[in-house]
């Protein structure tokens, strides 16, 4: 077996077996409710991050607009359910499903719409025009007003539509007050779409055209040279990851009361960067472990100490800056260089292995 190809069964396995111990846990009852309202936001995120890393680990572009395609898959799912709900004749669990396919094509249509030229530019180009088309996305989400009533839909700009019929009025999309979808997701949702997702991604990263962005990644110029469609495979990166992103924000669309478009602003994009960076670029294994461990930690300190609720958000900056010299310091990476080479971590599972080898022996 390749060595990439027991990488990607150990992530995937642990990522299955994880899920379904949390929903067991969950299911019956053991976890607090902290924890159970942890999982999943937890989820969803996670979906985002290995999204992201699609574009910034595998293909090495830096992308800062990605909380856009997570809003324009939020909204048009949102506003799909509604439609159907309200119908009275489709069954919910269809129109759920249905919406998250919506919110995936349109971030996907989006995606290539975007991506085509874009995906001309390099570095800091790319994320600065990334950066203002996630801004464009939230400012146009928060001016648009969307009505149905008996006489269909009715749309606005910059103030809700007029001449509504009163009685079967239902507003879809309500401008800066966002819009309001069924409460459909649940931990189990989250955690199948999860490991779909994250079955796509690995294939594709491990298919032909995954390796061929990878090799755009090392070496650009290089790709070009010996034949590669630069601009097909980064495209291509590009609108899977939208794709993804879109269903996430279908996900958080039905997973809260009152969605803004406020929340999905460049703060959104960069919380998932700090994600990605850390759990290591490429890796969507690290990924996944970067994003619980760090989108638990504010919550864990707000009600590990009543007094350091005011400097949790401090704190969880301070623990942010030390991960982040811990992985890329060059003083800390001589450390730990000089920890591996003085062998101190085997010498502690040897003894380990002693002990255990002697109460084996004992107890035989």
């Amino acid at each position: 077996m390749k060595k990439t190809t027991k990488n990607n069964l150990i992530t995937f396995a642990g990522t299955v077996i994880l899920c379904v111990t949390f929903g067991i846990l969950n299911q019956a009852g053991i976890l607090n409710s902290m924890t159970s309202g942890l999982l999943e936001p937890i989820g969803i995120y996670v979906i985002m991050a290995i999204s992201l890393n699609l574009v910034v680990g595998v293909l090495g572009e830096l992308s800062l607009g990605h909380a856009g395609f997570m809003c324009i898959g939020a909204f048009s799912s949102a506003t799909v359910s509604q439609i159907l709900v309200n119908m009275g004749t489709v069954p919910t669990w269809l129109a759920f499903t249905v919406a998250i396919i919506v919110g995936a094509i349109f971030a996907a249509i989006l995606g290539i719409l975007i991506g085509i030229p874009v995906m001309r530019l390099r570095g800091d180009y790319l994320a600065i025009v990334t950066l203002g088309f996630g801004e464009i996305l939230k400012s146009l989400f928060n001016n648009i007003y969307i009505t149905s009533d008996k006489n269909g839909l009715h749309f606005g700009f910059t103030k809700p539509p007029e001449n509504i019929d009163a009685e079967t009025k239902v507003e879809l999309l309500r401008g800066a007050k966002g819009t309001s979808a069924p409460e459909l997701t649940n931990f189990w949702v989250v955690a199948a779409v999860l490991i779909v997702c994250l079955f796509i991604l690995l294939m594709f990263i491990d298919s032909k055209s995954g390796r061929a962005c990878q090799a755009v990644r090392d070496n650009y110029i290089a790709a070009q040279s010996v034949g590669i469609n630069v601009t097909k495979f980064r495209l291509m990166a590009f609108t899977l990851s939208a794709a993804i992103a879109g269903v996430a924000g279908a996900l958080y669309a039905h997973s809260i009361s009152n969605m803004l478009p406020k929340k999905f602003d460049y703060n959104l994009s960069i919380l998932i960067l700090v994600y990605v960076v850390l759990g290591g670029l490429g890796s969507l294994r690290g990924s996944i472990i970067a994003t619980i461990i760090l989108y638990a930690i504010p919550e864990v300190l707000r009600i590990v100490n009543q007094n350091i609720i005011q400097y949790r958000m401090l704190i969880y900056a301070i623990i942010l800056i030390f991960l982040m010299l811990w992985k890329n310091a060059p003083f800390f990476i001589h450390m730990r260089e000089k920890i591996a080479a003085s062998g101190f971590v085997q010498n502690i599972k040897n003894k380990f292995r002693k002990k255990d080898k002697t109460s084996g022996g004992a107890e035989a």
